[in-house]
């Protein structure tokens, strides 16, 4: 079936110079969801994750890659803020954003030079950018289940895939990236960000905070990145290791440190890395700003 959708490049100005207050808006939600993937990225030390410390369990990136895939990314969520302003969650707005995501994914990989370094990314913070544009001063809770709405419908001129993640959902039985936010994102709203704003409360630094927050995520969600690259062995070493941080006090203690070190050793050795909870900390980071958490003044000085 041919897609009756097209995506124009045309300049915003030209398409939306009427609608100015709706083209600052999307401009605005494009740059937090740039700054949060690039404080997801920056983010260190994270078990077998790319950080300032070096590529983790990746050999096909790197901290520049992955910086220059996160700015590539600023067309294709401007895109789709403008795309969702003001509108209901529907079918064709939908397929209308996976168009632009898949876009989007083609300038990530000629940024990267072939590596695929935010797919899922694209998907997660996509659908909240979308939701986020939809619906003004809206609570997290209220946005993240908007864009479970959004990722419930169908997309009908979606190009047969056959991806590592969809594989991994088949064979172990887990919900992966669309369970995840057709229910409404749970490992954001009920873990990661009580985890962000319970340690900040506790007077950890921002980069412990969202390390624990991080952990939190990790100790719970099915990732499917896990799954693909180790199996249920590499889950249950992520889940369990995270549980160690948290149980000794979190990353802004001297034994949960260590225990945080200890599952990067251990993920490392079994070639495994917790992609999908590293895209779900940046969602956390991109609707922690969005409710004005103390995160915003950090984006733009770790850029």
């Amino acid at each position: 079936m041919s897609s009756p959708l097209s995506l124009r490049r045309t300049p915003l100005a030209d398409a939306t110079s009427h609608r100015r207050p709706l083209q600052n808006r999307a401009r605005q939600l494009a740059d937090r969801a740039v700054d949060a993937l690039i404080a997801e990225a920056l983010l260190t030390p994270k078990p077998a994750l790319v950080d300032r410390r070096g590529p983790g369990a990746h050999r096909d990136l790197d901290l520049p890659r992955l910086l220059r895939s996160a700015r590539s990314l600023r067309g294709a969520f401007l895109q789709m803020a403008v795309c969702a302003a003001d509108r209901e969650p529907d079918q064709t707005l939908r397929e209308r954003l996976a168009l632009i995501g898949r876009a989007g994914e083609c300038d990530m990989l000629a940024a990267t030079g072939g590596s695929n370094a935010h797919r899922g990314a694209i998907w997660v913070i996509g659908l909240l950018v979308a939701a986020s544009a939809g619906s003004d001063n809206a609570g997290a809770r209220e946005l993240a289940a908007r864009a479970g709405r959004l990722a419930a419908f169908p997309d009908r001129y979606a190009p047969p895939q056959d991806s590592h993640g969809a594989r991994a959902c088949r064979r172990y039985g887990v919900a992966g990236a669309r369970g995840e936010a057709c229910a409404g994102f749970p490992h954001v709203v009920n873990i990661g960000l009580p985890a962000l704003w319970a340690a900040r409360t506790k007077g950890a630094d921002e980069t412990c905070a969202r390390l624990d927050a991080l952990m939190a995520i990790m100790a719970s969600l099915d990732d499917t990145c896990l799954l693909h690259r180790g199996g249920r062995p590499a889950l249950e070493a992520a889940q369990r290791g995270a549980r160690i941080v948290l149980a000794a006090g979190g990353s802004s203690a001297a034994a949960g440190r260590d225990a945080l070190l200890r599952l990067d050793a251990d993920l490392l050795a079994l070639n495994a890395s917790p992609g999908g909870c590293a895209d779900l900390l940046a969602a956390c980071l991109f609707l922690d700003r969005a409710q004005g958490g103390s995160a915003a003044r950090h984006f733009r000085s770790m850029r």
